[in-house]
């Protein structure tokens, strides 16, 4: 019988720890990865509401198909604190433990939420964690939260449609008069003055025809505000809320004979705005990349990266604000020029601003 050398058992044994040792490792972190469960809380409206939360969602959904976590959102019955509070409460009770939240409706829910639940990540699109008696950002340790450059997207969708039309009268309709939507309103301002001042466009704007309605969630106001715009000459309306009820307006008109547009907001909405013909009253929309932000945030925490106590300010640098990379009505020439732009502002030659100044409020 053929003897085996002590050295040549130990090599041998080695070698099966070593495998053993690597296939436990990959095991383990393939477990860990399906283990970790990801939740959402919807703001007021639902995953398919075609705007903030359904960008958020598809993120999410995203992180589900390639990275392997496991995930669940909950519609709460009202939209204040509590009821906010509560659906946390209950992913983290079913071990959801890495929470995003649209919206800056969570702001002081996730600030109780960072306390009450120290071991949850916690992430807010749209808004910084902060008690209620103070709009200071305090996002704690296991809290990120994340902002955008809206005036860039605003000036990139300004700039598309009126290179688009050439002339016409443009408005816009907001919803809460708050820091996201006005950026909006002013980029799409700048955008159009840009194109005005420097690109051959003739465009008007009049104080009149920039609105700000007071909520998210009235169609009914949204719709009566274009039809009054629309009715005294306006073509084209960059809507930041009330989208439903503004498009319903359009559509309405279009299909009468009527050339009126409109800009969409956070997604895009060209789907939305589509006629029994095929084509849409979606000219282009201004878009933040809502889902970038919340599957990147996910793969951070599984690459050991979520780094809480912070505030992220998304802009054109990181491709997370800008319009649709394809656009139906924009013909070739306006998306090349738009692209071209885009890149000024990426590189910093083209600042946008984000305060008021002397535009429309």
């Amino acid at each position: 019988m053929r003897k085996i050398s002590l050295k040549t058992v130990l090599g041998t044994a080695l070698l099966v720890f070593s495998a053993f040792v690597i296939c436990s490792c990959t095991k383990s972190e393939e477990t860990a990865k399906k283990a970790m469960k990801v939740g959402m809380v919807t703001d007021a409206g639902t995953i398919d509401d075609k705007s903030f939360n359904q960008g958020t969602w598809e993120g999410i959904i995203r992180a589900e198909k390639e990275l392997g976590v496991e995930i669940k959102y909950l519609k709460p019955v009202g939209t204040t604190e509590a009821d906010y509070v509560k659906e946390i409460s209950n992913l983290y009770d079913s071990g959801y433990k890495f929470i995003v939240c649209p919206g800056f409706k969570f702001e002081t829910a996730i600030f109780k939420a960072q306390t009450k639940y120290p071991d949850a990540k916690l992430v807010i699109i749209d808004g910084n964690a902060h008690p209620a008696d103070s709009y200071d950002a305090q996002n704690g340790p296991n809290t990120i939260g994340i902002l955008f450059a809206e005036q860039e997207a605003g000036f990139a969708a300004g700039l598309a449609a009126a290179l688009q039309l050439q002339e016409g009268r443009f408005g816009f309709i907001g919803g809460m008069e708050i820091p996201a939507v006005q950026k909006f309103n002013w980029g799409w301002q700048q955008g159009i003055k840009y194109a005005n001042e420097n690109l051959g466009t003739n465009i008007e704007m009049h104080p009149e025809d920039f609105v700000y309605q007071g909520t998210f969630s009235d169609i009914a106001a949204g719709q009566q505000i274009a039809a009054s715009m629309f009715d005294r000459g306006v073509t084209c309306i960059h809507a930041a809320a009330g989208g439903v009820g503004v498009i319903n307006e359009a559509k309405a008109r279009r299909q009468v004979g009527k050339d009126v547009w409109v800009v969409g907001v956070d997604v895009n909405q060209y789907n939305e705005g589509l006629l029994p013909d095929g084509k849409s009253i979606i000219l282009t929309s201004a878009m933040k990349y809502v889902d970038r932000a919340s599957y990147d945030m996910i793969k951070d925490e599984l690459d050991g990266k979520f780094k809480g106590g912070a505030t992220l300010v998304l802009t054109a640098k990181e491709d997370a604000v800008g319009i649709p990379p394809e656009n139906p009505n924009l013909s070739d020439d306006v998306q090349k020029k738009v692209d071209e732009i885009y890149q000024q502002i990426k590189s910093g030659a083209i600042v946008v601003a984000d305060k008021q100044g002397d535009l429309f409020r």
